[in-house]
């Protein structure tokens, strides 16, 4: 696995596998590549920085909250 972060355009890219990608499909900002099988070779983030702090909010017990 590859990360690759393009700070002008706030994109995250990251390789999962060394396959061409035949097509992809976008839900909100994140576009997932797959090869002619199906699998999912790359996945883009767009708006990365803002995403990852949705992330990570999603992710992280509310504060006051035991997890």
């Amino acid at each position: 696995t590859k990360y690759k972060y393009d700070r002008e355009s706030d994109v995250l890219l990251i390789t999962l596998s060394r396959e061409k990608p035949d097509y992809a499909e976008q839900s909100q900002n994140i576009i997932t590549h797959y090869s002619k099988s199906g699998k999912p070779i790359e996945i883009e983030i767009l708006d990365a920085s803002q995403e990852a702090v949705d992330i990570i909010k999603a992710i992280l017990p509310k504060k006051g909250v035991a997890a």
